[in-house]
């Protein structure tokens, strides 16, 4: 647990519910690390909403979790999605808060320049009968969904969430969430290219803490090109450049062990300190 210097109950806090890419793995080879794929909690006592960014398998946990706390199972729930691959998706039919009557839970995501028109739709054809044995209807809660056509994100109040699209098949967006006087980016999923995506590294001027996709080593990039992902070394050179104060590195490879990943953390390390690999339950305060 990462909780900062100088923690106090004004932090905003982010917890680590999933940070694998591709598909879920598990074993004894899986366990520091974890194997959930990709969700974030986003939270600060004074927040309105419950934030969460995608739901992957590990929104299963996060839901248990919200449902156990006191303070978390009173508030609506806002999902915001970075885009529709299956690790950013498969957790919804079996998140707990969804199984509740009444509860509200406001479903975002940007792209309407993306050809997004119908965002249910793509969640119930997860959910239709040939996939899965409850259909999208039979959820009780309050399920609100909203596809934005400019780049702020509405359903996260007393807090500025920008998006940014960026490449990656199909199409997928970078966040920028401004609460609170801290400023935390998140980007999965991305590709750069051979050179540097400048307009994300202008996305993450600035930010106290940057969540970045480094699903490969520089080698395995060089074999895996037009695959949607980062290196760590990408992913440190745009935190180095963007002068960010702290660097998270997640949507690690299912091939990637805890064996793999310690050794990849340590390189990472020695070139920007303040910097760690992303573990499912991990907290950082911000």
């Amino acid at each position: 647990m990462d909780r900062g210097q100088d923690s106090s109950d004004n932090d905003l806090r982010i917890v680590c519910y999933g940070t694998r890419g591709s598909i879920p793995v598990s074993g004894p080879d899986y366990v520091e690390f974890g194997g959930n794929t990709t969700c974030l909690l986003i939270d600060h006592p004074a927040a309105i909403n419950v934030g969460i960014l995608d739901a992957g398998t590990g929104i299963r946990p996060l839901g248990k979790r919200i449902l156990e706390d006191e303070r978390l199972r009173k508030k609506p729930i806002a999902i915001a999605f970075s885009h529709f691959h299956w690790d950013h998706i498969q957790g919804l039919p079996f998140f707990g808060p969804a199984w509740e009557e009444g509860r509200k839970i406001g479903i975002h995501a940007p792209g309407k320049d993306r050809g997004v028109e119908d965002l249910r739709e793509i969640f119930a054809r997860q959910m239709g009968d040939v996939y899965f044995p409850v259909t999208l209807e039979h959820m009780p809660a309050e399920l609100d969904f909203l596809v934005s056509e400019g780049e702020e994100v509405s359903q996260f109040p007393r807090a500025r969430v920008l998006a940014r699209r960026h490449r990656h098949p199909g199409g997928a967006y970078s966040f920028r969430l401004e609460a609170f006087g801290k400023v935390v980016v998140f980007s999965t999923d991305i590709e750069h290219g051979r050179s540097l995506d400048e307009e994300a590294i202008e996305f993450a001027r600035g930010a106290d803490l940057l969540i970045h996709d480094a699903q490969y080593t520089s080698e395995e990039l060089e074999e895996r090109r037009g695959w949607g992902h980062s290196s760590y070394a990408q992913a440190i050179e745009c935190a180095e450049r963007a002068e960010v104060s702290r660097l998270i590195l997640t949507h690690h490879d299912p091939d990637h062990d805890d064996a793999f990943l310690r050794q990849a953390e340590e390189w990472c390390r020695e070139r920007f300190a303040e910097c760690r690999l992303a573990r499912d339950g991990m907290e950082v305060r911000v």
